[in-house]
């Protein structure tokens, strides 16, 4: 079953933000915890839906296929 993060919207951009990068705070789609300002993480893109642009921690992008829907 295709979603977002594998195809639905076209290719994923994944852009590494660094650790002096993240001035902000977000909240991670994958484990719905927060990441902190100072922390490096990664910023995921659907190419056909920028506007589901979403900011995810490195070990739950990675982890995203093993957990269950």
């Amino acid at each position: 079953m295709s979603d977002i993060w594998s195809g639905l919207y076209g290719e994923v951009d994944v852009r590494r933000v660094q650790p002096y990068e993240a001035t902000k705070v977000y909240l991670c789609p994958g484990c719905n915890r927060e990441i902190p300002v100072g922390m490096g993480h990664c910023v995921t893109v659907p190419a056909e839906a920028p506007d589901l642009r979403r900011h995810w921690h490195h070990a739950c992008w990675r982890s995203r296929a093993k957990r269950s829907s």
